[in-house]
């Protein structure tokens, strides 16, 4: 049954919450038919590589293959994390039947304070991007969520939909430090925008130098710091925004090879999340800082590192990045063999990267 406030609003999370208990429902069946009927209980389990993802025309997205990986209760190493994932379902369960919400680090201490054997938190995450593969729902929909790190700062009023919130209306404009992105604000209405456009902003120094240099007013923009790789709800949030607002999106990230990826991310999607849909946004623009940017503008920069080689190299081989503007600045970091953060702008001055390079970047790409 779809849920309503007091003043009849139906909301999307509560048809999503029946659909999750009733795979998570079905998960259990399953086993218990085949131990009901004598047989080992198996499941098959979709395989979360780069070399089993592809480039979905019609979702523009980077999705799982067909390729496929059985986890069998016959063989005595499968057991154990066999189990893990159970428990991990049965948890989650309880989280959505009793209406709570846990955290990545916390499901791990739970599962701990249980005697479930996980050796370190990321066995437990893995679990946890295993059970989404399988449902076919993210991580948010059973309740689990990372800590938080994403803000947004801009003129958009929303309006809470999650119990004990609904109805309750904030303009994001209304703290300069941004407003978390959490499960609440992520699955907000959205009431009243004037802002048109989005920049989504790597780095916490910059996202404040934004503020502060009145960047939302003077490009009507939303402001969304990443803090470093996006967070789901994050990039939840930014498909919605684009979506349902109609805002075009730029990213801005450090001109390394991570840099790079995290903007990837936004626009292609991630490998280790190829199984869950509507999580990026394919118009959105990679706006910089490019490797080419560092000699442009003659950027503070630093040797790439050991770790920067191999993270090039695997970019090279990686589906996502064979068409420019990728294609091109990977050769152009092969050829300087050096980075520079977004912060790098501030050696001409505090507002530059606001009042010089952002209206140049923009008028540059829309040239394009």
């Amino acid at each position: 049954m779809v849920g309503r406030d007091s003043k009849g609003k139906t909301y999307k999370a509560d048809e999503i919450k029946k659909e999750v208990l009733d795979k998570l429902k079905k998960l259990g069946e399953k086993v218990f038919r085949d131990l009901s009927q004598g047989e080992f209980p198996e499941l098959k389990i979709p395989s979360r590589t780069t070399k089993n993802i592809v480039y979905n025309e019609e979702l523009k997205q980077y999705v799982l293959g067909s390729k496929m990986m059985e986890r069998t209760t016959k063989n005595v190493r499968h057991l154990r994390p066999f189990a893990q994932l159970l428990w991990i379902a049965y948890f989650s369960k309880t989280l959505i039947k009793a209406g709570k919400t846990s955290t990545l680090r916390d499901t791990y201490y739970v599962a701990i304070g249980e005697a479930i054997d996980f050796e370190d938190q990321n066995e437990s995450d893995e679990m946890i991007m295993e059970l989404e593969s399988i449902i076919g729902f993210p991580r948010e929909d059973f309740h689990i969520f990372p800590e938080e790190r994403a803000s947004i700062y801009g003129d958009l009023v929303i309006e809470y939909t999650v119990p004990g919130f609904r109805g309750k209306r904030v303009d994001l404009s209304s703290h300069p430090d941004g407003f978390a992105i959490g499960p609440a604000l992520t699955t907000a209405e959205f009431v009243k925008c004037g802002a048109e456009v989005l920049f989504v902003i790597e780095k916490g120094a910059v996202f404040s130098r934004f503020v502060e240099e009145g960047a939302d007013k003077k490009y009507k923009a939303l402001l969304l710091h990443t803090a470093g790789q996006s967070p789901r709800n994050a990039r939840k949030l930014i498909r919605r925004l684009n979506e349902e607002l109609g805002l075009p999106v730029y990213v801005f990230a450090d001109a390394d090879p991570y840099g790079v990826h995290i903007a990837s991310v936004l626009i292609h999607g991630s490998a280790l999340s190829a199984h869950i849909k509507g999580l990026n946004v394919p118009d959105a623009v990679w706006a910089g800082v490019w490797a080419s940017d560092i000699t442009r503008y003659k950027l503070p920069s630093m040797k790439l590192n050991d770790q920067d080689i191999k993270r090039l190299q695997e970019l090279e081989l990686d589906p996502r990045y064979q068409n420019d503007p990728w294609k091109r600045e990977i050769k152009e970091f092969w050829k300087i063999k050096r980075k520079a953060e977004l912060e790098a702008f501030s050696r001409y001055g505090l507002d530059f990267i606001v009042k010089e390079f952002l209206p140049e970047r923009l008028a540059e790409l829309q040239r394009r």
